[in-house]
């Protein structure tokens, strides 16, 4: 017997499973739901399935509506193994959009335009109000106001690269494979072709977003074309199963899949929750779905910078100048 699961709305809200004959009384009542079993290639529109009355399925699920114009199909590579960049190749009249302050380098040819909100309206019309929405979504999500469009407005083929703002992996994903939307943490947004939507996903559960790592507002990523998302540290790839469950320590959580369920749950044990050093909570993703995880969470990173800074009450390990602290102010290690 077969096991469905359904999206529905705009926030993409998970039901399930059922078995067929509650599929079949959960898609009258819900037409427009995207549906998914064991055996399909993705979500895809429950009218369209012929379990539903519908015809063969499409193999990929199309953008979501309002996705706008089609990506660019850029080409590109990813540079480097723990300070990674990624090199975009545009041929003449494509355009990568990425944050502001991303830029590597470029070649002459390639055109510079920063525009209000995610650049996806670029060329393509659109008023202020969609754009001042844009930009408003940006800013709930961590990000500028501002979106930089690279053009390129030469002839023949013309690079830009965009580097990582902390040390990590870049992670290059067609949203086209994915569903058309991927939900990932704040800020991890680095760059993408131009057409794809930068959007934000509410947590509406009061515990995951109080405790789940990363807030009740995440980045929604939508569209069909190239996206790049910075993590730290190494990422891990893994696919769940339907009802498949991994606990994750929170804000190792870089991007999943709408269908993957987050949730949290209270760490076991009295000892475990005070001296285990994972805190009271861990984060829960429930599949079906693709999940990214990374092994150092930029928040992890920092807080253990602070704790060795000298003005944090740090102690100095390593430094090895005779001298001491006026060793270290004459190398310019002491800052006041």
């Amino acid at each position: 017997m077969s096991q469905w699961y359904f999206l529905t709305g705009a926030e993409q809200t998970r039901s399930g499973p059922f078995d067929d004959a509650g599929a079949q009384a959960f898609v009258r009542s819900n037409p427009a739901a995207l549906a998914w079993r064991e055996g399909l290639a993705g979500w895809q529109p429950a009218a369209s399935l012929p379990e539903f009355g519908g015809s063969a399925a499409p193999p990929h699920m199309p953008p979501p509506p309002g996705a706008g114009m089609r990506a660019d199909d850029i080409d590109f590579r990813i540079v480097g193994h723990d300070m990674q960049f990624v090199e975009v190749e545009l041929d003449p009249g494509e355009s990568a959009v990425a944050e502001a302050g991303a830029l590597m380098f470029k070649d002459s040819s390639v055109q510079m335009d920063t525009v209000f909100g995610d650049g996806r309206t670029s060329g393509a019309g659109g008023g202020f109000m969609d754009k001042l929405l844009a930009a408003g979504k940006r800013v709930v999500t961590g990000e500028s106001l501002f979106t930089t469009v690279y053009t390129h407005t030469g002839q023949g083929k013309a690079k830009v690269a965009f580097a990582a703002p902390f040390p990590g992996t870049v992670i290059a994903l067609k949203l086209s494979e994915h569903g058309g939307r991927l939900i990932c943490q704040k800020d991890s947004f680095l760059a993408g072709a131009r057409g794809v939507q930068l959007g934000i996903a509410f947590q509406r559960k009061i515990l995951t977003g109080l405790f789940g790592g990363e807030g009740f507002i995440m980045q929604k990523l939508e569209g069909d074309g190239w996206v790049f998302v910075h993590a730290g540290g190494t990422v891990v790839e893994r696919e769940l199963a339907a009802g498949e469950r991994i606990d994750v320590d929170t804000g190792c959580v870089v991007a999943y899949h709408g269908g993957v369920d987050m949730d949290v749950r209270r760490v076991a044990g009295i000892k475990s929750m005070f001296f285990g050093g994972e805190g009271v909570f861990l984060a829960t993703l429930t599949g079906p779905g693709k999940v990214w995880l990374q092994s150092l969470p930029f928040s992890r990173l920092a807080g253990r910078m602070l704790q060795a800074a000298p003005q944090a009450g740090g102690q100095s390990r390593g430094e090895g100048s005779v001298l001491g602290g006026l060793g270290r102010i004459l190398d310019g290690d002491n800052n006041f």
